[in-house]
């Protein structure tokens, strides 16, 4: 792959085959988003998986994490991470040096995740290009990478992916050349709780949309509906968020440039006429089938 750091409006500007993939300017604004509204709604994450995440800053987010014991990122383009490491330092904030933190190249992450020895994970993210892009791994994206990381996760764990772009206005129009409303419906096929939302990534073009995913546990289903703990999980109590920021994340809030409650409750609307283009997404994923 063709790699490129140059300087933008944006500030430095990672492109990857012509396409930019992160900016100085927000690209903390993707990776908060994608990290920590998953991460702090784990009672006690100990262990992440990271699948894809080449940029480190993923890593980085992970590790503000004070519970994180360990962490298990998979990345076949091992020369990738390693000049964005040496060129934009500040993204991974010394990430490969954190003990926590093991990198394989070695597999893809399909392949690793299904053949794996490592039971279980508290967290899986997934940070890799969406399905419509050319050269990405589709399979990650299908029902049967889900159903995987689905038994990977220990009880009352949570998985989140990036979902591509979540302009409303390309929803509406043209819904068939966003992977967002497939990727839902898919997912939903696995969990029993999926929630999108969304942030605003200008450097990118326009909104981007997230999915987090989780099961309930027994005791969970005894308490309330799977669609009554998605609502919990989308609109918390007041206060909730900027609390568990404080004792979770080293740091606290001054650690967070983007991410803490009401930030939350605004990724988390979405507009009615986006709802319900999502809800009628019927497109499918599977390996055979991908639906795109």
């Amino acid at each position: 792959r063709k790699v490129d750091i140059i300087n933008t409006w944006f500030g430095e500007t990672l492109l990857v085959d012509g396409k930019t993939q992160a900016t100085s300017t927000d690209e903390y604004i993707y990776h908060e988003a994608l990290v920590h509204p998953a991460l702090l709604s784990v009672n006690n994450c100990k262990t992440v998986f990271i699948g894809g995440g080449y940029e480190l800053a993923t890593a980085r987010e992970v590790l503000k994490h004070t519970s994180v014991e360990r962490v298990v990122m998979v990345d076949l383009d091992r020369k990738l991470v390693e000049i964005c490491n040496e060129h934009l330092p500040e993204w991974g904030s010394n990430a490969l040096q954190d003990p926590r933190l093991e990198l394989i190249s070695e597999k893809d992450v399909f392949t690793w995740m299904v053949n794996s020895q490592i039971p279980v994970f508290d967290a899986i993210i997934l940070d890799m290009p969406d399905p419509l892009e050319e050269g990405s791994d589709a399979k990650v994206y299908t029902k049967e990478f889900y159903s995987h990381v689905a038994k990977r996760l220990s009880p009352g764990g949570v998985f989140v992916t990036q979902a591509g772009a979540a302009e409303p206005v390309l929803l509406m129009k043209d819904p068939e050349k966003v992977c967002l409303g497939a990727i839902i419906k898919t997912l939903s096929s696995t969990f029993d709780c999926v929630v999108p939302y969304c942030a605003n990534i200008r450097s990118l073009g326009w909104k981007w949309g997230f999915v987090v995913a989780f099961n309930q546990s027994g005791e969970t289903r005894a308490e309330m509906s799977a669609k009554q703990q998605a609502l919990e999980w989308k609109q918390p109590n007041e206060g909730k968020i900027d609390t568990l920021v404080e004792k979770k994340i080293k740091g606290g809030k001054n650690s967070l440039r983007f991410y803490d409650g009401e930030s939350h409750y605004g990724m988390t609307y979405l507009s009615k006429p986006v709802r319900q283009v999502l809800n009628d997404d019927g497109r499918l994923m599977k390996i055979n089938n991908s639906a795109l």
